[in-house]
């Protein structure tokens, strides 16, 4: 395979799933979505969140929504950009 055809299956990659990032997304939105796709996870599969939620001592929702808030701001608000931007 040619190093092009790499390129266009890489660029199709990045724009056909936002998670996996590109050259020009910050460390900070990529941290983001891992952790974000982490809950989402442990959300839909419910012997994660059960084995969450007795660890935690919360029923199985309350555990279910306090990931759902999380996924908000999963790494805190985004750092200040640079004046020179």
């Amino acid at each position: 395979m040619d190093k092009f055809g790499m390129h266009n299956q890489t660029e199709h990659m990045y724009a056909r799933y936002s998670g996996t990032g590109n050259a020009d997304i910050s460390k900070h939105q990529w941290v983001t979505n891992q952790h974000r796709d982490t809950l989402a996870h442990y959300v839909a599969d419910n012997s994660l969140a059960m084995l969450i939620s007795v660890v935690e001592g919360d029923s199985m929702a309350r555990t279910k929504f306090n990931m759902l808030q999380r996924m908000q701001q999963p790494c805190g608000p985004p750092p200040p950009k640079p004046a020179d931007e």
